[in-house]
C-alpha cells in the first residue's frame, strides 16, 4: 500500500490521502470538470427582500396579528401565498417586535461570537500551522462579516444559518445535547433548517450512538408539531384567489452556486470566478478527515438539492443557512488537493530486496 504524504497544513491527512491511483485519478478530473463547468454559470439570483421582512416586523410590533400582517405584506409585494412555506415561521418576527432594536441587534453579534469562538476552537487543533490557523480565522471572519449587515437583522435565514454553525461546532461523540437544542431553534426559526435536524440524525444513527439519535427524532417531532400548527394558521389567512408559486421550479445547480457565492463575500467577485471557489470550498468540507467534515457536506448536498428543486428567483436567502460554513472549508482543501494528486501520480512499485546468506 503507498505510504500517505506527511501532513504540512493539517494535523491529519485528509480523507483523500488513502485513496488508489485510480479512483484518485477519477477524483482529479471529477473535481477538474466542476470547476470548468461551475466558471460558466451565469444564473443570478435576486437579493433578499429585507424591507418586506422589516415591514412585517414593524406590523407586529404596532399590534397587528402576526400572520394577517404577513398575508397583507406578500399580496402587497406580489409574492405568492402558496404553498405553505411562502410564510417563514413566525417565531423570528414575533420576538423583534417585542424588544428593542439595539438588543436584537447585540443578540445577533453575540451569537456570531459565539459561532467565530466555537469554530476557532473547533479548527485550531486540526490545522498544523501559523500560516494555516491565520488563514481559518480570516476565512471564518470572512464568512460571518457580511452576516451582520443591518438590514439581514430581520432576516430568519441568518440567525438560522449561525445556530445551525454552532450546533456543529459543539456536537461531539457522547455531547450532543446542546447541538440538537440548537438546531431545534433554528428550525423553529426557519424551516429549511429541518434538513439540519434530519442529516444529524441519519449520521447519528449510521454511527451507532446510542441516546444521539433518539435526541435528534424527538426535536424533529418537535418541529413538525409546530409546523402543523404553523400550516393551519396559515390556510386561515390565505384566500382561494391568492397567488401560488410551482412547488417545484427545478432550477438546478446554478441557483444554488450563485445564492451561496452571492451570500458570503465572494459576492463581491464575478461569478465566474466566485463559482468554482464554492466547488473548491465543498471540497475541502469532504477531504478533511473529521466527523464534521462529512457532516458539513451533507448539509450543502442538502440544501443544493432544496434549492435547486424548490427554490426561485426570489428565494436567494435559503443559501444563508449555510453561509457562516462556506469558507472555512477552503482551509481544508489545500491538504486535500495534495493528497489526491500524490494519490493520482503515483504507480506501484516493486522492490527488489537481495538477502546474503
Amino acid at each position: 500500500m503507498r505510504r500517505a504524504l506527511t501532513p504540512f497544513w493539517l494535523t491529519t491527512t485528509s480523507r483523500l490521502a488513502g485513496l488508489s491511483q485510480r479512483t484518485a485519478r477519477i477524483g482529479l478530473a471529477v473535481l477538474a470538470l466542476l470547476l470548468a463547468s461551475l466558471s460558466a454559470v451565469t444564473l443570478l439570483p435576486g437579493q433578499a427582500d429585507t424591507g418586506f421582512n422589516a415591514g412585517v416586523v414593524d406590523g407586529v410590533r404596532h399590534g397587528g396579528n402576526y400572520y394577517a400582517v404577513a398575508a397583507d405584506a406578500l399580496r402587497g409585494g406580489g409574492y405568492p401565498l402558496k404553498p405553505v412555506f411562502a410564510f417563514a415561521l413566525p417565531t423570528l418576527t414575533v420576538v423583534q417586535a417585542h424588544l428593542p432594536p439595539a438588543l436584537v441587534t447585540a443578540l445577533l453579534y453575540a451569537l456570531a461570537g459565539a459561532v467565530a469562538m466555537a469554530w476557532h476552537a473547533r479548527l485550531v487543533p486540526a490545522l498544523a500551522t501559523v500560516a494555516a490557523r491565520t488563514t481559518a480565522t480570516a476565512l471564518l471572519l470572512l464568512a460571518l462579516l457580511p452576516m451582520l449587515r443591518p438590514g439581514l437583522l430581520v432576516v430568519p435565514d441568518v440567525w438560522a444559518g449561525l445556530f445551525v454553525a454552532l450546533s456543529l461546532a459543539l456536537r461531539r461523540p457522547g455531547q450532543w445535547l446542546d447541538a440538537v437544542a440548537l438546531a431545534l431553534a433554528a428550525a423553529l426559526i426557519r424551516e429549511t433548517a429541518i434538513l439540519y435536524l434530519l442529516i444529524m440524525a441519519v449520521f447519528a444513527w449510521a454511527e451507532g450512538a446510542r441516546r444521539e439519535p433518539l435526541g435528534w427524532a424527538l426535536a424533529i417531532l418537535i418541529f413538525l408539531l409546530a409546523y402543523v400548527a404553523h400550516a393551519h394558521a396559515v390556510s386561515e389567512v390565505v384566500r382561494p384567489l391568492d397567488a401560488a408559486a410551482d412547488p417545484f421550479a427545478l432550477a438546478g445547480l446554478g441557483l444554488f452556486v450563485g445564492a451561496a457565492a452571492g451570500s458570503t463575500v465572494l459576492a463581491l467577485l464575478p461569478l465566474w470566478i466566485a463559482a468554482p471557489v464554492v466547488a473548491v470550498a465543498l471540497f475541502g468540507w469532504a477531504a478533511w478527515n473529521d466527523p464534521a467534515g462529512l457532516r458539513a457536506l451533507a448539509v450543502f448536498a442538502g440544501l443544493a438539492i432544496l434549492i435547486g428543486v424548490f427554490g426561485r428567483n426570489d428565494t436567494p436567502h435559503w443559501a444563508l443557512l449555510s453561509a457562516p460554513l462556506l469558507l472555512p472549508g477552503l482551509v481544508f482543501a489545500v491538504e486535500g488537493v495534495r493528497d489526491l494528486i500524490a494519490a493520482a501520480r503515483d504507480g506501484r512499485r516493486i522492490t527488489v530486496t537481495r538477502i546474503i546468506r
